[in-house]
């Protein structure tokens, strides 16, 4: 959620501030510099990191399914990896295990639908 907000300052000065208080890729904050604007930030402790981490991947997910494109879909990996990494796990364990469990279950390419399964006694 984006809160905008204007503050008079000191000397009449007028600014517009947006509130985030939310997860950036890491470089954002060099991008936000290099356009003269001025930022807070602060380095998330492990506990709000992998909070932050979720609230990241929905917002992420949300946005693929408004878009449907490549790059939202780059941007829902992207945080996966880094869901990952706060589990422990490196990039190359998870596509590992996305491997093993496609090698015994398959993928998602094939559109199956399971309707219903049953037992006959």
């Amino acid at each position: 959620m984006i809160i905008e907000q204007e503050n008079i300052i000191r000397k009449g000065w007028k600014t517009k501030m947006k509130v985030y208080n939310k997860l950036v890729r890491d470089l954002i904050p060099q991008i936000i510099e290099k356009d003269g604007k001025k930022f807070e930030t602060h380095i998330a402790d492990v506990k709000e990191y992998k909070k932050l981490m979720e609230e990241k991947l929905q917002e992420e997910v949300n946005e693929y399914l408004e878009d449907k494109n490549l790059e939202e879909l780059a941007d829902v990996l992207e945080v996966l990896v880094g869901l990952a990494g706060s589990l422990g796990y490196t990039e190359e364990e998870l596509f590992e295990k996305r491997m093993e469990k496609r090698a015994e279950r398959g993928g998602f390419n094939e559109g199956i639908v399971l309707e219903r399964t049953w037992e006959e006694h």
